[in-house]
């Protein structure tokens, strides 16, 4: 049973730094992509940033491309994404996700989520 589980969520003020995690467990990853999204208060989800597991291939979304940056730790099973420069509309529920294949920005093709993170970036 494939089970993410994000941490790191919090509360800082614009222009700081936050690192979210993302551990994953259930299956081998090799061949999979790994997603973040996220969610603010009625909106829709919105991706963020992808990395395929066995080659480090990168994606971000325009909005966040200089200041993010998803990393992968083979050895540990977990997604990183470094967010730095944080901006008061980077606030949303993170949220990592999981598919096979290539990695994508429609949320509706990934299969396995986890639960989500809260980060409230302050003016």
């Amino acid at each position: 049973q494939v089970q993410l589980v994000e941490s790191g969520g919090g509360l800082v003020q614009a222009g700081g730094s936050l690192r979210l995690s993302c551990a994953a467990s259930g299956r081998t990853f090799s061949k999979y992509a790994m997603g973040w999204f996220r969610q603010a208060p009625g909106k829709e989800r919105d991706f963020v940033a992808a990395i395929m597991w066995s080659s480090g291939t990168t994606y971000y979304a325009d909005s966040v491309k200089d200041r993010f940056t998803v990393s992968r730790d083979n050895a540990n099973n977990t997604v990183y994404l470094q967010m730095s420069s944080l901006k008061p509309e980077d606030t949303a529920v993170y949220y990592c996700a999981t598919r096979g294949g290539i990695a994508t920005m429609r949320p509706y093709e990934y299969d396995y989520w986890g639960q989500g993170t809260q980060v409230t970036v302050s003016s």
